[in-house]
């Protein structure tokens, strides 16, 4: 049993608050360091804790689908962020998402008004001594990133994230627009569909593939773009028709002006409660602001947009966890040093929540004198526990929820949605064994 029932934690973000939250609410004194307002990462815009910077989408909502199972599992420990999403929800189809100001507000006043949590809005540029939960997030600061990399010697990996523009619902054309949801899952309203023919497509290939880039940000000059949020522009320059096998694809939909499908087709998701605002969904980009304009007003339902954000690029961070981190989160070289969030090698926002859940759960086990918590590999946070933290995973790259990290059923099943309901119903059956008070 730990002497010391204090712990810090670095980082306000959806992987620091959820390791504060099961700390709390099991009595333990929790401090959280925020480095915001005093300091902003190249990304960050709000002093709130919790906010979502790439995209307001918390990915699928059906327990069938490998983000929902993850979703529901974290249920189960009553995580503070499902808690404000649900409050904070507006129209996605089939997905959850939110208005970004509303779930990040709820989750201020909540770890604000929490009794054993104090938080110091300042940057921690050293390690601090006790037991630490560094959930300072894929845009670290420079400082910290410098420190756990001494700290770690050379198992210390970055690599580029980037975010997508918004538009204002008024400046969108809605005469060469139509709203649906794919494969009509959802609302009709759920999202504005902006079609392009054959014609406009190529001629949009031809500019997005030749627009100029902004320069990155000089902290870090490493280009290495990461797979799953890759910019739109490096997309396209794989190949003609990328674009329409990705964030263009057309299946599911149906153009009531047309009465066919489109060649090519850009949704566009909403960005808040009140829908003035939509969100370019999978254009993440690092063109210049100008040329962003440029290109991206070619859809003719864009054709006079106007721009509330326009599309960042970042570095993100991460750990070599597969050589570095336990299966309970906590650094095999120092065990009283844990990891949470995207920085230990989980991809997304619910995985960051996740790995917060699990992280402060198990500091909790270790303070209190209880066995640590790892979960079997037939759920999806113990599927995704045991990723990171796998020796013989090569070639490390973060990894977000997916039933391929899962192991199959004895029983074979062909269709894919009855194979998914069933590996999630073995899944949360096993969780209906537990006790997580």
């Amino acid at each position: 049993m730990m002497n010391d029932n204090k712990v810090t934690i670095i980082g306000g973000g959806l992987a620091g608050v959820e390791a504060a939250n099961q700390l709390a609410k099991r009595g333990i004194k929790v401090t959280l360091y925020e480095m915001k307002p005093v300091k902003f990462s190249p990304a960050h815009k709000s002093e709130k804790l919790a906010e979502l910077v790439c995209s307001n989408s918390l990915k699928a909502e059906r327990v069938g689908s490998a983000a929902g199972l993850l979703k529901e599992e974290m249920r189960r420990f009553g995580s503070v962020c499902l808690e404000a999403a649900d409050k904070a929800k507006v129209p996605a189809g089939g997905a959850l998402a939110v208005d970004r100001d509303i779930f990040s507000s709820l989750i201020t006043e909540s770890v604000l008004n929490n009794e054993n949590i104090t938080v110091l809005r300042e940057e921690v540029t050293k390690i601090p001594e006790g037991t630490v939960i560094i959930a300072a997030g894929p845009l670290v600061s420079d400082k910290l990133a410098e420190e756990i990399g001494k700290f770690l010697g050379e198992n210390f990996l970055s690599f580029y994230d980037a975010a997508a523009p918004i538009v204002t619902a008024d400046s969108i054309d809605m005469e060469n627009a139509f709203t649906q949801s794919r494969y009509d899952r959802g609302g009709e309203a759920d999202y504005i569909n902006c079609p392009m023919n054959k014609e406009e497509y190529e001629a949009f290939y031809e500019e997005i593939i030749n627009a100029e880039s902004a320069e990155l940000h000089s902290f870090d000059k490493k280009k290495d773009v990461y797979e799953g949020c890759m910019p739109i522009e490096v997309l396209a320059s794989r190949g003609k028709d990328t674009m329409r096998y990705g964030p263009l694809k057309p299946v599911g939909l149906n153009n009531p002006k047309t009465g066919h499908r489109p060649w090519a087709n850009l949704q566009l998701r909403k960005e808040n409660a009140e829908g003035t605002m939509y969100n370019l969904v999978g254009f993440q980009t690092n063109l210049k602001f100008p040329e962003q304009k440029r290109v991206f007003s070619m859809f003719p339902a864009l054709k006079n947009a106007e721009f509330v954000r326009y599309g960042v690029m970042h570095r993100n961070t991460f750990i070599n966890s597969p050589l570095l981190l336990n299966n309970d989160f906590s650094l095999k070289k120092d065990s009283r040093i844990y990891f949470a969030g995207q920085i230990s090698g989980v991809e997304g926002y619910m995985e960051s929540a996740a790995s917060g859940i699990l992280a402060g759960y198990n500091v909790a086990q270790k303070i209190i004198g209880k066995e640590k918590l790892v979960l079997p590999d037939i759920t999806m946070m113990g599927a995704l526990t045991k990723y990171i933290s796998d020796e013989t995973v090569k070639n490390f790259q973060p990894m977000g929820a997916a039933f391929g990290i899962i192991p199959p059923l004895e029983e074979k099943i062909r269709d894919k949605k009855e194979r998914y309901e069933a590996l999630a119903k073995r899944s949360l059956e096993y969780f209906d064994t537990l006790d997580l008070r």
